[in-house]
């Protein structure tokens, strides 16, 4: 008997309510956006399936009946839709992306790493301690923003501060567009403080550097201890990778939460707009510089330097714009490079390739 998919169409998307009300696919994030890519004959031949987990030696994808591991490849990610070839269980295609999160990859080797597809909210996570530092916030908020993702800044450990209030007027301080929540991440605190992000059918991701409390608000969320937590070094309040890689986790109300490693090296590339997103008020009182290509640095008539010299600016604010934008120019310049080289090197394999055939 062939499945029916016709609930999976954009036509008969169903509202989201409780969880009984999501269909298989829709229980994995499924939305009109991806539908709207594909047709029906598709759906039965090679039906979706989405990546839950992605581990060094392949990818665990869930779709309608469909649960297995496959080869990995570099153009997939956790949260990504598959289509699939049953009969050999092989990807087809990713599908377009809702959204998409990525950066440089750690090292010399000017790679790109993809870290999550189709996040609808980024809660960036900090900790009321050492760990707190706003460029890292900036960085990770930048990233949100470039990707088309609502960031949310979740400030943890706030019963083991004398003082909350100074580490969440520092968080607000980021930019007027993100909210802030303060919190303790055990017990019910992240279900009711969350609970407007954390919908059935979408799918959420904690972002942060390890220690700050992903996994402690994953279970919460998940009202389990299914998890693996680990407390954090005292002298420095620095983390241990508790998470060892990426995987999405549904919790009763039918949402999605992706729990990630902390990462150590957060570079951007491609990140240009978001930052600027992010940095509006800097974008705002450039508009007003006695030149359009004002620098910031020494021109007269700069209204960017007149407001840090006023107070309006912290400069300590304006120097981690232009770091990120220079980061990001120097980044995206690299991979452009590699992408451009690694073509050439295609086309010549391919072109001696064709000699041989033709020589045969």
């Amino acid at each position: 008997m062939s499945r029916d998919y016709t609930d999976f169409l954009p036509q008969r998307a169903r509202s989201f309510g409780t969880r009984t009300n999501l269909n298989p696919l829709q229980a994995l994030g499924w939305q009109p956006f991806f539908a709207q890519q594909i047709s029906v004959d598709e759906l039965t031949a090679t039906p979706p399936a989405r990546v839950v987990e992605v581990h060094r030696n392949g990818l665990h994808v869930l779709g309608y009946s469909v649960d297995a591991m496959l080869p990995p490849r570099p153009d997939a990610t956790v949260g990504d839709w598959l289509m699939l070839n049953p009969s050999h269980l092989q990807p087809s295609r990713v599908l377009e992306r809702t959204s998409l999160i990525k950066r440089r990859a750690p090292g010399t080797d000017r790679q790109e790493q993809l870290i999550a597809a189709n996040i609808d909210t980024a809660f960036i996570v900090t900790s009321c301690n050492q760990d707190f530092k706003v460029a890292r916030l900036e960085r990770y908020a930048a990233l949100a923003l470039e990707a088309g993702i609502t960031p949310v800044i979740v400030v943890t450990k706030t019963d083991l501060s004398t003082d909350p209030q100074s580490y969440t007027d520092a968080a607000r301080a980021v930019s007027e567009m993100i909210e802030v929540v303060a919190l303790d991440a055990r017990g019910s605190a992240p279900r009711t403080q969350l609970s407007s992000w954390c919908r059935p059918g979408k799918t959420v991701a904690f972002l942060g550097s390890s220690g700050v409390g992903k996994s402690t608000l994953t279970n919460a969320l998940l009202e389990s201890q299914s998890i693996e937590t680990q407390a954090i070094r005292e002298d420095d309040a620095k983390g241990r990778h508790t998470t060892t890689r990426r995987e999405l986790h549904a919790i009763p109300n039918g949402c999605l939460i992706l729990d990630t490693p902390g990462m150590r090296e957060l570079q951007l590339t491609d990140a240009a707009d978001g930052i600027n997103d992010l940095f509006a008020d800097i974008q705002e009182l450039a508009a007003g510089c006695r030149f359009n290509d004002c620098q910031h640095e020494t021109e007269p008539g700069c209204a960017v330097l007149k407001a840090v010299e006023q107070g309006a600016l912290n400069a300590l604010r304006l120097g981690r714009w232009r770091k990120l934008l220079a980061e990001d120019a120097f980044n995206s310049a690299s991979l452009a490079e590699r992408r451009s080289r690694d073509k050439a090197f295609g086309k010549m394999v391919r072109g001696v390739k064709k000699l041989k055939d033709v020589r045969r």
